[in-house]
C-alpha cells in the first residue's frame, strides 16, 4: 500500500518510526506492506515510488527539512504531490487551523477528487465541514477515517461506532482534553489556575500559546466531530456552546471537593444540544479522571452507559491510530475486491 504523507511534525515522525518497528508483524498480520512514497513538510518534499528509506527520511527531517532526502524533489508542494504521485493513501497530519481549517482541507479534498483514500488526524478540516468532506468522499468512492482526531491512541470513535452499533447512542459526555485535565487535576492539588498552567506548559502538555486548549476550541472540535460520525448529524463548530477553563478559581475547586465532586471541563451532546464547559462532576463518575487521561461515556437506549478511558494525545499514541485506519482500509478494500 502507497502512502503520501503530508505533515511530517511529531505525528508523521510517529508514524514513521512505528512503521520501522512493526513492518514484519503488519505483514504477517495483516498481509500489509505499507510503503511511504512522498512525504511533505512545510518546507519541502521528498518523492520515491519505490518508497522511501524512513531511517533516512528522519534523519534529513532532523537536519531541518524533508526536503534535505532528496534535493531534486524538494521543490514540490503538498498540493503537487497529492495529485501526481501514484498512490492509494493521503496521510493529512499538518497542524490545525480551526479557524480556517487549511491546508489541511484542500489537501483532503486533492486527494478525494484524485481517487485516494484519506486517513487525517488534522482536526480542523473535520470541525469545520465535515459533511461536506463525507459527501465528498462518497461521491468519490474513497474511504476516509480520522480515528487520531479523537482520544489520540484510545479508540473512542471505534467504540461508539461499532462496539455500540447494536444500539442507539443517545447522548454521550466526557473530558477530551487532556492539557486543560491536566490543569484542573493540579488545581485540586492547590495551584492557582496560572500556576497549574505554568507547570503544563513546563512538561510539555500546553504549548506556549495554549488557548486552543484553555479556551475549549480543542474539545469543542473533537466534540463536532463525534456528534457527526457517532450520532449522525451535520453541526461545525459554531453549533457548540464553549467555555473555557481560565475562570475558574481554586476556591470553585476546594467547594466541589468538598461536596466529593471535582471540576472538569465537560463535553457533551444530545439531540438536542452541544457543549463544552467546566462541570462539578462525582468523584465516583467513572469518567472523573486525572491527569492527561480523556474519558467518555455513551449512553445508549438499551445497554445503559458504557465508558472508555485512556490517553488522549502524544505521538506515538496518535500513529498508532493511523496504522489502525490504515490496516481498516486495506482490510475493507481488500473485502471489496473479493466481492
Amino acid at each position: 500500500m502507497r502512502i503520501v504523507l503530508v505533515g511530517f511534525g511529531v505525528v508523521g515522525q510517529s508514524f514513521a518510526k512505528l512503521l520501522l518497528s512493526r513492518s514484519a508483524d503488519l505483514y504477517s498480520q495483516h498481509g500489509i506492506k505499507p510503503r511511504i512514497v512522498a512525504c511533505v513538510d512545510n518546507r519541502g518534499s521528498a518523492i520515491s515510488p519505490a518508497g522511501l528509506d524512513l531511517e533516512r527520511l528522519l534523519f534529513a527531517k532532523k537536519k531541518g527539512t524533508v526536503g534535505a532526502y532528496d534535493k531534486s524533489a524538494s521543490k514540490f508542494d503538498a498540493l503537487h504531490v497529492i495529485e501526481n504521485v501514484d498512490t492509494e493513501v493521503v496521510i493529512e497530519a499538518t497542524p490545525t487551523d480551526l479557524s480556517t481549517g487549511e491546508p489541511g482541507t484542500s489537501h483532503i479534498i486533492s486527494a478525494m477528487r484524485t481517487g485516494k483514500h484519506v486517513i487525517s488526524v488534522n482536526k480542523g478540516p473535520l470541525a469545520l465541514a465535515f459533511p461536506s468532506l463525507i459527501e465528498l468522499a462518497n461521491y468519490n468512492g474513497v474511504m476516509f477515517r480520522f480515528s487520531g482526531t479523537v482520544g489520540g491512541g484510545t479508540p473512542i470513535l471505534e467504540f461508539a461506532k461499532r462496539c455500540l452499533k447494536g444500539d442507539r447512542i443517545v447522548s454521550f459526555q466526557g473530558i477530551l482534553n487532556g492539557t486543560t485535565n491536566y490543569i484542573l487535576s493540579k488545581m485540586e492539588e492547590g495551584l492557582t489556575y496560572e500556576s497549574a498552567l505554568a507547570d503544563a506548559k513546563e512538561k510539555g502538555y500546553a504549548e506556549a500559546v495554549p488557548s486552543l486548549d484553555i479556551d475549549g476550541y480543542d474539545a469543542a472540535a473533537k466534540l463536532v466531530i463525534m456528534a457527526n460520525w457517532i450520532m449522525g448529524m451535520k453541526v461545525t463548530m459554531k453549533d457548540v456552546a464553549r467555555t473555557g477553563i481560565s475562570g475558574v478559581k481554586v476556591s470553585d475547586v476546594k467547594n466541589a471537593q468538598s461536596r466529593g465532586n471535582a471540576i472538569k471541563l465537560i463535553a457533551a451532546c444530545d439531540s438536542r444540544r452541544l457543549e463544552v464547559k467546566p462541570t462539578e462532576v462525582s468523584k465516583k463518575d467513572p469518567i472523573c479522571v486525572n491527569g492527561t487521561l480523556n474519558a467518555v461515556t455513551f449512553s445508549s437506549e438499551h445497554s445503559g452507559q458504557q465508558t472508555i478511558i485512556g490517553r488522549g494525545a502524544g505521538g506515538m499514541e496518535t500513529a498508532s491510530a493511523v496504522l489502525r485506519d490504515l490496516i481498516e482500509i486495506r482490510d475493507t478494500v481488500f473485502e471489496r475486491y473479493l466481492c
